[in-house]
């Protein structure tokens, strides 16, 4: 199951830098997580420095 963004996430671009297979982008409110693209590696989610990075449910 991909990970995904909360509503924690306050656009600092960390994650997107860390993702190695440019699954996160920046959206309006937050950056976004493609599951199609997520390979549930958790690096992004390590780099968080709001812990705004979710394992899916």
């Amino acid at each position: 199951m991909a990970y995904y963004i909360t509503e924690e996430c306050i656009s600092c671009g960390t994650c997107k830098e860390e993702c190695s297979v440019n699954a996160i982008s920046e959206g309006q409110d937050r950056y976004s997580i493609d599951a199609k693209l997520c390979t549930d590696c958790g690096t992004c989610a390590d780099v968080c420095p709001t812990e705004a990075i979710v394992p899916g449910k």
